[in-house]
């Protein structure tokens, strides 16, 4: 069966990249062909109209002392293929796209169904266009319509009340619904009076062999630290946590996200790193610290002790179902953000349980494509 994903754009999130090499992954030891949706990426443009304002506000603040980049867009479009280069490799190499100016451009007979998720593909916020993440492009075609493991990001509903309708009814044309998150579920049922079941990330259905395997064809060097930290939301409170680690626990910090963007560096030093390079550090870890969900699923899965630093405003529900799930943490706060330590885990336990998780979500997908 040829099948679409359709996710989140792949940008620079090693998480997001991830989980849709994972579930392309899945579905072609399934024996179906299968590809991702991606729409073209169009250079950044400022609106004719906005420009001679817009130009005038950015030249007054350079006079006046503040930073101010006065041809944003265009330095933008000249850089953005420079700190991508890794992580677009990782993509051409390994994501097999079909890419497209826009969704209404789909014709019913490329696909025999089209899968929505993984990601936070159901959050207006990430996915502005949210009807076509409900599929709205495929009325009255014959394929299967599903979604695995799609997230609202939030147990707060986001949509305003013509989004809940339009995609209310779009949600019930489909064949099987998944979500990543518990709170999904009561989403589903409340908003849109459709039932819905709790699966896996895409990434948690790989061995971490297959992960191992990525990074090893490339022969990287071991990480110089034994302290993994990926900080997306970079504060002082962090870095003190940070220090504070690793002088209890003798450890040495290292990094592999780059500022990616602070516009004000030189381009050379927001060129992220290669998406293997990620992987190879979670492995080589002693402990990890991290803001980001995916670089906890990635803990899960090779076993290695963590501490989360979970911020609301980036979809705190999604860490929350995932610690359950596992019975993982011990919860404090810093700041606006949550601290979960999982650094004392049975892992013989929730090894377990993940096998139990992995039988029942391949379970799950395998019916919806049925």
């Amino acid at each position: 069966m040829r099948i679409g994903i359709l996710t989140l754009p792949l940008h620079t999130n090693y998480g997001g990249i991830l989980q849709a090499y994972a579930l392309q992954t899945v579905l072609e030891r399934m024996g179906h062909e299968a590809c991702l949706i991606e729409k073209i990426r169009k250079p950044l443009k400022m609106p004719l109209w906005k420009a001679p304002l817009s130009y005038g506000k950015r030249i007054l603040k350079k006079m006046m002392g503040y930073q101010s980049i006065i041809f944003f867009e265009q330095k933008i479009n000249r850089e953005t293929p420079i700190v991508r280069q890794n992580t677009d490799k990782f993509i051409n190499d390994n994501i097999k796209r079909i890419i497209i100016d826009g969704y209404f451009d789909i014709k019913e007979n490329d696909f025999s169904a089209i899968i929505v998720g993984s990601d936070q593909i159901w959050r207006p916020k990430y996915f502005s266009e949210i009807e076509h993440a409900y599929l709205d492009f495929t009325q009255n075609w014959n394929i299967l319509r599903i979604s695995y493991a799609a997230s609202f990001g939030t147990d707060e509903w986001e949509y305003n009340e013509e989004q809940t309708k339009q995609c209310g009814k779009l949600i019930k044309t489909f064949n099987a619904v998944s979500v990543r998150e518990k709170s999904g579920i009561d989403l589903c049922r409340q908003h849109f009076g459709t039932n819905a079941e709790h699966v896996l990330d895409p990434t948690m259905l790989l061995a971490k062999e297959d992960y191992i395997r990525l990074f090893d064809t490339m022969n990287l060097p071991k990480s110089d630290g034994n302290l993994f930290c990926y900080v997306l939301d970079n504060s002082s409170e962090k870095s003190e946590l940070i220090e504070k680690v690793a002088k209890e626990r003798c450890l040495r910090p290292f990094y592999i996200n780059k500022d990616f963007y602070n516009f004000e560096i030189e381009v050379n030093k927001r060129i992220q790193p290669p998406v293997e390079a990620w992987i190879r550090g979670l492995y080589d870890a002693e402990l990890v610290i991290t803001d980001s969900f995916h670089a906890c699923v990635f803990s899960i899965l090779f076993n290695k002790p963590f501490i989360a630093i979970c911020n609301a405003d980036r979809g705190l529900s999604r860490f929350i179902s995932l610690f359950n799930m596992f019975g993982l943490g011990q919860k404090e706060q810093i700041s606006n953000s949550a601290i979960i330590d999982c650094t004392e885990t049975d892992w013989d336990s929730l090894n377990n349980t993940l096998n139990e998780k992995i039988r029942f979500s391949l379970k799950i997908l395998k019916e919806s494509l049925n």
